[in-house]
């Protein structure tokens, strides 16, 4: 393997489009066009963050499009709750199958990566909000406590408002967000750790790695380190949880041997986080994330499914 290129790949920025079914460059001229666009970057957050996969959450965009452009907007007072209300149901309509495809999913599923635009590591809570630690705590949460997590949590939206998204009494949305915020502060990160902290931890790892030297790797790993790899049953990778410092060291020494020379390791931003990207033969292989607890990593997410990587073209713009 040759030496990891350091400098972060430069990568096109764009901004997310106007959804097909709906006119592209309309805005200004369709008052529901204008406010979809302007509100689509917001519409996308919402929907990845309840589905975890960027191809779903296209889709209920797709969905949202449909139904807000049917809408008579003399009827509608504000128009950025009313969206957000139509994502936020269809996403949960997805979610619910969703889960019935993981059941059957070959081996550990993790959330599709995004290459995200500059802004949204700068923007805190949204960046922790769509980590791959964050976003696996938020798979643990019924469907609903997780809109109305995210809609509370993330996007700061008033107690009725999500009533009515997620079609349940204010009182009783009360009572999810408070069972949810629970839920979440017991597995969620132990601290927030800064991206400066993430990339020197990743880069202690990228260098144990490329070197091949196994204590190097240890000291790197937390005893208690996960490591979860995604192939979905296209790639080879990890069926189960591989837990211990030990256990994940040696596999990753015994991956690595087997990676082609001229493979090269790259530093992006990835769901507002460092992250490392695996090219082999110039083409796309492994997405890797990783938690960071106490400077150690702690979490080691490995995404190879193809299907997973397609949106890691270009960077994708978030907002809240």
């Amino acid at each position: 393997m040759t030496q990891s290129e350091a400098k972060e790949r430069p990568v096109k920025s764009e901004r997310s489009e106007p959804t097909a079914g709906h006119p592209a460059g309309a805005a200004g001229t369709d008052p529901a066009t204008e406010a979809f666009v302007d509100h689509r970057n917001l519409l996308f957050t919402v929907a990845y963050e309840m589905l975890g996969s960027a191809a779903d959450a296209e889709d209920v965009l797709q969905e949202t499009w449909l139904r807000w452009s049917g809408v008579d907007l003399g009827t509608v007072r504000d128009r950025r709750a009313y969206l957000v209300r139509i994502t936020t149901r269809q996403a949960l309509n997805r979610l619910r199958t969703l889960g019935r495809r993981k059941e059957s999913y070959v081996g550990s599923w993790l959330p599709a990566p995004l290459l995200t635009t500059p802004d949204v590591a700068e923007d805190v809570e949204l960046a922790d909000s769509v980590s791959t630690a964050m976003m696996l705590v938020l798979e643990t949460l019924t469907p609903t406590e997780r809109a109305v997590f995210v809609l509370r949590e993330v996007f700061a939206l008033e107690y009725d408002e999500i009533a009515e998204a997620v079609d349940r009494k204010p009182a009783a949305v009360r009572q999810i967000a408070h069972r949810a915020r629970g839920h979440v502060a017991a597995r969620r990160p132990r601290e927030h750790v800064s991206s400066a902290d993430s990339r020197k931890a990743l880069d202690a790892f990228r260098r144990a790695v490329e070197t091949g030297d196994l204590q190097s790797l240890l000291d790197v790993l937390a005893p208690d380190v996960v490591l979860l790899g995604d192939g979905g049953g296209v790639k080879q990778a990890a069926l189960r949880p591989i837990v211990g410092a030990d256990k994940v060291a040696r596999l990753l020494a015994a991956g690595l041997g087997r990676i082609p020379t001229g493979s090269s390791f790259l530093f992006a931003q990835v769901n507002g986080r460092p992250a490392l990207l695996l090219r082999v033969d110039g083409e796309l292989d492994t997405v890797l994330t990783v938690r960071v607890d106490h400077g150690l990593v702690t979490g080691l997410y490995a995404v190879r499914n193809p299907e997973k990587l397609s949106h890691m073209r270009r960077e994708t713009a978030l907002s809240r």
